[in-house]
């Protein structure tokens, strides 16, 4: 996909953006509430057409692919449960039948923690079971390509970590993924690459230990001299501990007042580039109101 455009009115809620995915890979696109993250996933599962750009998914259009395609193709929506009369098991099995080779439904309703509400009816589901058939529905197909748009709110923790299991083993078996999630904790243990979006644009890529750059990533040291606070950025924290350490040995202390050593966090590098990128974007619109 590149260049990419979408607006809706006035408001350009995609401007220019390019995403490759390569096949096996897991991708994790992060950004805040309007970046353009799901514009940019419909676009791309063939729900809305583009202003400008051009879109490719398995070798195809979206916009004209045919069953065939969308047969290789699973999608896990923002609250999409359907079929409220029905059973758990009777809406997954139902599913099943729409694709050529599907997964076993039973092993699928185990895997997102389903197998003990199978005869529970979709009505009496909480809204965090609803999640789990949503993705139940979205992988019960064997797809090629799994999109995932939030797939894991209401989730609890133990059910998150199941879900994480159920992606790497889809991961093993060769499944595409393309992820969107708020949880970054999510991003950095599922995905091979981060693509960060933020005013429509990819401002940032990369695997999460290196996104941002070496820069980012740079631990920070802090102490207190002479009662002032001290800050240094570096490569080499230890190194910088232990010459702190001995200097103020040398001046009689046992410790080095207020010795912190802070390693940046995938959050924080992401809160730093949608941050920048924010501000970018208030410089421009400043420029063209001069």
């Amino acid at each position: 996909m590149t260049g990419l455009h979408k607006r809706y009115g006035e408001k350009l809620a995609v401007d220019g953006l390019d995403l490759h995915v390569d096949t096996g890979e897991i991708v994790a696109v992060l950004g805040p509430n309007g970046a353009g993250k799901t514009t940019t996933v419909e676009i791309l599962e063939g729900y809305r057409q583009p202003d400008e750009g051009h879109v490719e998914v398995l070798g195809e259009d979206p916009q004209r692919a045919g069953r065939a395609w969308r047969a290789r193709v699973g999608f896990v929506l923002q609250d999409v449960s359907a079929g409220y009369e029905l059973t758990v098991e009777e809406l997954v099995r139902h599913y099943a039948l729409f694709y050529p080779a599907p997964r076993d439904p039973d092993e699928v309703m185990t895997s997102v923690g389903l197998d003990e509400k199978r005869r529970t009816r979709v009505r009496q589901l909480s809204g965090g079971q609803r999640r789990r058939l949503d993705v139940a529905l979205g992988i019960v197909g064997a797809p090629e390509l799994l999109f995932l748009d939030e797939p894991t709110t209401g989730f609890d923790p133990e059910a998150r970590r199941l879900f994480w299991d159920l992606i790497g083993g889809l991961r093993e078996g060769g499944t595409t993924i393309l992820l969107t999630t708020h949880y970054l904790d999510e991003a950095e243990h599922l995905a091979d690459r981060v693509v960060v979006v933020a005013q429509g644009r990819v401002v940032a890529q990369g695997a999460p230990a290196s996104l941002g750059g070496e820069a980012a990533h740079r631990s920070r040291v802090r102490w207190l001299e002479h009662d002032e606070p001290r800050e240094l950025a570096t490569d080499t924290p230890t190194r910088v501990v232990g010459e702190l350490t001995a200097r103020f040995a040398a001046l009689g202390h046992d410790e080095v007042p207020g010795l912190q050593v802070i390693r940046p966090r995938l959050e924080d590098v992401y809160l730093e580039l949608v941050g920048a990128a924010g501000r970018s974007s208030e410089s421009e619109l400043e420029e063209t109101l001069r």
